[in-house]
């Protein structure tokens, strides 16, 4: 991946947690890692554990940045959620959520709560 791609990726999650923290959640871990997926962000809502997506789109000429989180994407952050758990028992007993945070060339953010379902 080139470095402005990095450098994007980077910027548009820190905007992501940024605009999570001030409505109320708390990061629990970021840019987790796993053969099977990456979970972009996880974060504390209440009682509710969530792994949130981060998308990024310039325009959008193929679709919305939440539009672009697919099946396929879905089931990678569902199994890399799975591990995470397996990793850290202290947190396999919390509801889980999966959010998408979309966010556009102007920084405007489009949160999703519950996108997605583990059933996918």
């Amino acid at each position: 991946m080139q470095a402005s791609h990095l450098a994007t990726g980077e910027a548009s999650e820190q905007i992501a947690e940024n605009h999570l923290i001030a409505h109320g959640l708390i990061t629990v871990a970021k840019n987790v890692r796993f053969k099977a997926g990456e979970l972009d962000l996880v974060c504390l809502d209440g009682k509710e554990l969530v792994f949130v997506e981060v998308r990024f789109r310039k325009n959008d000429t193929f679709g919305s940045a939440v539009e672009s989180v697919t099946r396929p994407k879905q089931r990678k952050v569902i199994k890399a959620a799975a591990l995470f758990l397996q990793q850290n028992r202290e947190w396999e007993k919390h509801i889980m959520r999966f959010d998408v945070v979309g966010i556009d060339s102007n920084h405007k953010v489009d949160w999703i709560k519950g996108a997605f379902l583990a059933t996918v």
